[in-house]
C-alpha cells in the first residue's frame, strides 16, 4: 500500500506542476522536486520488498484496507490556482506522514519500524514546505504552523464529514418527500416520510462514513465522532424541508395550508443548497459559480424526480 501510495502522489504532483507550470514556474518547480522525491520513496520501498519478499508484488487496492489513506479527486481544486494546490499538497502530506508514523509504531520489524520512521520524517518536511509554494521562505513563526495544521485538521474532521452529510441529507431526501407530497397532498403523510428518509439517511451515511476509515492512519478523526457529525448533518439537511409540513399539519391540514407548505419546503431546499455552495467556497476552494451550477443542477434534477413520480 506505500508503494502504491507513492506511485499515486508523485503523479499527482507531477499533474499539479503541470497545470502551474505556465502561471506559477516557481511553485511548479517545487512540486517538481516533490515528485521526484515520491518518486525516490517509491523505489526504496520496491528494492525493500524485492529484497524481503521476492519479485511479484500482490495486488491489494485502497479499498481493500480498512482505515487507510483516501484521495480527493483532482477535479475539486479547478480552476487550478497555487493557494488551492498549496492547501492539497499540505493535506496530502499531512495524511501521508500519520499513515508512516502510525505504521511505524505497530511494526515489530526493525528494518522496517526505521524506513516506515524515515518516511514519515520526510513527509513531515514536505507538509511544512507545501506552505512556501506560493513565497520566497519558509514560515518561520511557529505558532502560525501550528494554526495552519490545526485549521487543516478540522477540515479533514468535522468539515468535510459535516458537509458530505448535509449534501446527502438536502438532495437525497427530496425525491421520496415531494413524491409522497404530490401523490398524497397529505401533509402528516408526507411529514411522515420526510422523517423517515432523513432518520434512514443519517443512520446510513453515519455508518458508512464512521466504517469507511477509523482515523487511526489518516488523521481524520475518531470514526465515531466523524460519523456522528455525517450522520446529524445528513438529519439536518432532511429535516429542513421536512418540518414546514409538520406546521401545516398542526394548523389542520387544509389544502391551502399544504401549498404553503410547499412553497415554504421548496424556499428551504434553495436555502440548503446555498448553504451548501457557501461551505464548499469557503472552506474547500471551490469556485462559487461552479459549486452553484454543480449543487443547484443536481438538487433541482432529484427535486423534479420527486414532483414527476408523486403526480403520477
Amino acid at each position: 500500500m506505500a508503494i502504491s501510495l507513492e506511485e499515486e502522489d508523485s503523479r499527482i504532483f507531477g499533474e499539479f506542476a503541470r497545470q502551474l507550470r505556465a502561471n506559477y514556474p516557481k511553485a511548479a518547480a517545487a512540486l517538481d522536486g516533490l515528485r521526484r522525491e515520491e518518486d525516490e520513496h517509491r523505489h526504496l520501498l520496491v528494492e525493500t520488498f524485492r529484497r524481503r519478499y521476492g519479485e511479484e508484488i500482490p495486488l491489494i487496492r485502497r479499498q481493500d484496507v480498512r482505515g487507510f489513506v483516501r484521495r480527493d479527486s483532482l477535479g475539486s481544486i479547478r480552476p487550478w490556482d497555487v493557494e488551492r494546490v498549496r492547501k492539497q499538497v499540505g493535506l496530502i502530506e499531512l495524511e501521508t506522514q500519520r499513515f508512516y508514523a502510525r505504521a511505524a509504531e505497530q511494526s515489530a520489524d526493525a528494518e522496517m519500524r526505521q524506513l516506515l520512521g524515515d518516511l514519515a520524517e520526510v513527509e513531515r518536511r514536505h507538509e511544512m514546505q507545501s506552505s512556501a509554494l506560493d513565497s520566497e521562505q519558509l514560515p518561520g513563526d511557529e505558532k502560525e504552523e501550528e494554526a495552519r495544521i490545526a485549521r487543516q485538521m478540522f477540515l479533514l474532521q468535522v468539515i468535510q464529514p459535516g458537509l458530505v452529510g448535509l449534501m446527502d441529507g438536502s438532495v437525497s431526501t427530496l425525491a421520496p418527500l415531494f413524491a409522497a407530497a404530490f401523490a398524497t397532498r397529505n401533509s402528516h403523510d408526507t411529514f411522515l416520510v420526510g422523517v423517515a428518509a432523513s432518520v434512514g439517511a443519517g443512520i446510513s451515511m453515519g455508518f458508512a462514513e464512521a466504517l469507511s476509515d477509523d482515523g487511526s492512519l489518516t488523521g481524520r478523526g475518531h470514526p465515531f465522532v466523524r460519523g456522528l457529525i455525517c450522520a446529524l448533518m445528513t438529519l439536518l439537511g432532511g429535516l429542513g424541508h421536512a418540518l414546514p409540513y409538520l406546521f401545516s399539519a398542526l394548523l389542520g391540514g387544509t389544502e391551502h395550508a399544504f401549498w404553503i407548505a410547499t412553497a415554504v419546503a421548496t424556499a428551504v431546499v434553495l436555502f440548503e443548497l446555498l448553504a451548501i455552495t457557501w461551505i464548499r467556497n469557503r472552506y474547500m476552494d471551490s469556485p462559487f459559480a461552479i459549486s452553484m451550477l454543480q449543487v443547484v443542477v443536481g438538487g433541482i434534477l432529484v427535486f423534479l424526480a420527486g414532483i414527476l413520480i408523486g403526480s403520477s
